[in-house]
């Protein structure tokens, strides 16, 4: 079977590939914001959405113009994939799985990706990029399989790569047979069927005072300015902090889960709507604001859909599965396990994996 895999390093480019590299991505911006204002103007003028290999010539155009003959200092390929990756926000819309596609910001995911021309030389630590040249990286892993895509990235002030391979894998065989159902919670990160509970993370709510402070500093300065930007830097590096703290717990997680269970049991949970906020209209005024806002914060910081995607691909590669099963069928499941316990809080797991596979049986979710 055919497997896709990231491999991402920290960079370290000199001055003059760090100056280029903003620019490339500023650049990438600049034609994803123009070709998505064209799109508004298409659409509020009564015509169809305009495929990719249209806007693909709208490229060539501005790298003519005078106005916009700088384009021509930035390697085509990430701007082609900038396209794309409006291309595919569009395609996303019209499917209904996101919002309409909305104009990037200065400073906010600054980016770029090259779909060839990347030459990899892993014993001397280093990558070669169209009109970067050799760039040296923090190499700590090794990268298997054959390079698919690279994309440069930036976050907190440092520069990244994520290179993306393809390589044949042998199909896995899950060394486990069991089953398992699990409750995502926010005083509980997960409760399993078998008993086992795992806490919640906590890593926003424990530097929840730092982060204000850190913001009632920087709107007390100049906007832009460089104590401005020096300030925002700090706000970015604790977001990170923060983001890196609850990833690392949750990989953490799953990993355990993942290798004692070959199927895992959730409730198809629509996280975006569960934290949508109660504040409603000017017309109708929402109710309980406050306590939902704290809510919806405990929701996010517990990370289910984050969760949720790594027991898929870990199960994956594993060779079990994840089966995710609407809210009706989840409350008779809990049923199940509600009847299994005993006076204290333990599981018998071998019965309750048997009532749990009788009731997937039974609502035509699974076959055995």
């Amino acid at each position: 079977m055919k497997r896709l895999q990231a491999f991402k390093f920290q960079l370290r480019p000199n001055g003059q590939q760090e100056r280029e590299m903003r620019r490339f991505a500023g650049a990438c911006r600049f034609v994803f914001n123009r070709a998505l204002a064209r799109q508004n103007e298409n659409y509020e003028a009564g015509n169809k959405y305009i495929p990719y290999t249209k806007m693909a010539s709208w490229l060539i155009e501005w790298k003519s113009d005078t106005e916009t003959q700088w384009l021509k200092e930035a390697p085509s390929q990430p701007l082609q994939q900038s396209l794309k990756d409006l291309e595919r926000a569009y395609k996303n819309f019209f499917q209904k799985r996101t919002a309409f596609p909305r104009f990037k910001k200065r400073g906010k995911n600054e980016a770029f990706r090259y779909p060839q021309g990347v030459k990899l030389d892993q014993s001397n630590s280093r990558i070669s990029l169209p009109k970067l040249g050799w760039m040296r990286y923090r190499n700590s892993r090794e990268v298997v399989g054959e390079v698919r895509n690279v994309t440069v990235s930036q976050s907190c002030g440092k520069w990244y790569v994520s290179i993306q391979t393809e390589y044949e894998a042998t199909e896995p065989q899950h060394e486990s047979t069991s089953i398992v159902g699990l409750d995502a919670g926010v005083t509980k990160l997960a409760t399993l069927s078998d008993g086992t509970v795992y806490p919640p993370v906590s890593s926003f709510k424990v530097n929840q005072r730092k982060l204000a402070r850190l913001q009632r500093k920087l709107s007390r300065k100049i906007q832009f300015s460089a104590n401005w930007q020096k300030q925002k830097r700090k706000i970015q590096r604790l977001h990170s902090h923060i983001a890196n703290i609850r990833k690392d717990y949750l990989h953490k997680v799953t990993n355990e889960i993942s290798k004692n269970h070959a199927m895992i049991v959730i409730e198809d949970l629509k996280v975006s709507n569960m934290s949508k906020s109660a504040k409603g209209t000017t017309e109708r005024h929402g109710r309980n604001v406050k306590a939902k806002s704290g809510l919806n914060r405990s929701i996010l910081e517990q990370g289910w859909y984050e969760m949720r995607r790594q027991l898929e691909y870990k199960q994956l590669w594993r060779g079990g599965q994840v089966l995710a099963i609407p809210t009706p069928v989840r409350s008779a499941l809990a049923v199940v396990i509600q009847q299994r316990k005993t006076g204290s809080h333990k599981v018998n797991s071998s019965a309750l994996n048997v009532d749990i596979q009788r009731m997937l049986i039974s609502t035509g979710h699974v076959t055995f």
